[in-house]
């Protein structure tokens, strides 16, 4: 896989230099393990924003094709389960939404899905009455929708954000789930997305957490033993996160590009350490906001 090395100058969400982020370490190009000195691989450096806590790579590394990453079949990332939508899915969001938005009697709720994946999200909302639209540019993921989950084609892109075409003021409701993370310029694709939303719509973002603890932990491990790598991000292997964000991420970001943050959640799933640790971790993951995921709902300022 071939990438361009591109130096960042700021940071994305707040704009501010990143000659004055903090080095958190390095991160090898693939799973580095708790010993990732026994790992043969390209090393890139790893920073923390210290204005707005985003987490991203500088250089930052581009794939010679999106499809690099994200050309691969669904059937390689997960098993037969994934194309199945369990009964809660969605569902808490869309409570949130309906919580948050003041809609008007009798009027469809028009709804945006970026990065619909294979149409899981789509499905629900469809079903919970939302007029839905979805956004997805990697070719394999988007044939899925259309030949796995029945998604008419008439009501998903095979696109990108910045290749997407919606008119402005469209839609009362769009999600980025799990998206954000693995796009290059996230602030425009929010400012990109503010625009296809109506003044009191909302826009959801469910992204990783810069504050998550068992970040933190594995980095002291790795700083016990003396080295300089950290486990943050996956720039250049599976998943293919490229940054990790905080709410003041969003609050800073929400200054420049003109909206502001009305809820946010830190959420607690898998410590990907010892399970016998989850009985102390998890409490204290939900007690100091230092689960694995952040989310965030925004609206317009107006």
């Amino acid at each position: 896989m071939k990438y361009e090395f591109k130096e960042v100058l700021n940071c994305n969400m707040c704009g501010d230099k990143s000659s004055n982020a903090r080095i958190l370490g390095t991160r090898l190009n693939g799973s580095q393990g708790m010993r990732p000195t026994n790992k043969i691989g390209i090393s890139i450096t790893i920073v923390k924003c210290k204005k707005c806590q985003l987490v991203y790579a500088n250089p930052q590394p581009i794939p010679e094709s999106i499809q690099d990453h994200y050309g691969v079949p669904p059937e390689e990332y997960w098993d037969d389960s994934y194309f199945e939508i369990w009964d809660r899915y969605f569902k808490h969001e869309i409570a949130i939404f309906n919580s948050l938005h003041k809609s008007k009697e009798n009027t469809k709720i028009k709804a945006l899905d970026i990065g619909a994946g294979i149409g899981k999200t789509m499905t629900v909302m469809e079903d919970a009455g939302f007029d839905v639209y979805g956004i997805e540019p990697s070719e394999p993921f988007y044939d899925r929708a259309l030949s796995k989950m029945n998604i008419n084609p008439d009501r998903i892109q095979n696109a990108s954000v910045e290749t997407a075409q919606f008119d402005n003021e469209t839609f009362d409701f769009i999600t980025f789930g799990a998206v954000l993370e693995h796009l290059y310029d996230p602030s425009f694709c929010i400012s990109q997305a503010m625009k296809w939303l109506k003044p009191e719509g909302i826009l959801h973002i469910h992204v990783p957490s810069s504050s998550w603890l068992t970040n933190s932990l594995v980095n002291l491990v790795y700083k016990a033993q003396g080295l300089n790598y950290v486990a943050n991000i996956s720039p250049m292997h599976n998943p293919y996160h490229l940054y990790e964000f905080e709410k003041e991420s969003f609050r800073l970001n929400g200054e420049k590009e003109g909206y502001h943050v009305v809820k946010c959640n830190y959420l607690v799933s898998d410590t990907y350490l010892p399970k016998i640790l989850d009985f102390i971790l998890k409490p204290y993951m939900r007690l100091t906001n230092k689960g694995m995921l952040i989310e965030v709902y925004l609206k317009k300022t107006v």
